[in-house]
């Protein structure tokens, strides 16, 4: 049952992830359209994104979260299924894909992150690199909080 509730949660969790992760209006322009809203350091969440190559970067990593997250719910539901059905070679390549879709995340944030010269988005992929490589498909040993505070950060950093 604990195990139930923790995927639960999980999945709730990851989703709203992705949900935010490719945010935008119907007329396709994200927040930043409407104004630029204030960040975390009182400057405005655009302000270090303005720069450089950051707003390709920024959609680069976006667009990896939600593929990434996408598959590695329905790769871990998967998983759960074969595991409660007694399907463990199931259950195991389900296993493999969900750890496949976080060690590509964990390549494009490092990408990403080498190619920024924002120095905060640059420390900002780089600390959700360092959180996507400690997830792997043991649901309850995934710390749901700090990533999804780090998938905060990068959505307000990079605001479209």
């Amino acid at each position: 049952m604990r195990r139930l509730l923790a995927v639960t949660a999980l999945l709730t969790m990851l989703s709203g992830a992705a949900g935010c992760s490719t945010g935008g209006t119907a007329d396709g322009a994200g927040p930043a359209a409407a104004g630029t809203p204030p960040g975390p350091t009182g400057m405005p969440a655009s302000g270090g994104v303005a720069g450089g190559n950051a707003t390709q970067v920024c959609a680069a990593a976006q667009e990896a979260s939600t593929t990434a997250v996408r598959t590695y719910v329905a790769e871990l539901g998967r998983m759960l299924a074969a595991v409660g059905a007694g399907d463990s070679r199931t259950a195991e390549a389900a296993r493999g894909r969900a750890e496949a879709a976080l060690a590509g995340w964990r390549t494009v944030l490092r990408e990403q992150s080498e190619r920024t010269d924002d120095p905060q988005l640059k420390t900002l992929l780089t600390d959700l690199g360092t959180e996507v490589s400690a997830l792997g498909a043991d649901v309850e040993a995934i710390d749901e909080t700090e990533l999804d505070r780090l998938q905060q950060r990068l959505d307000q950093l990079c605001a479209r």
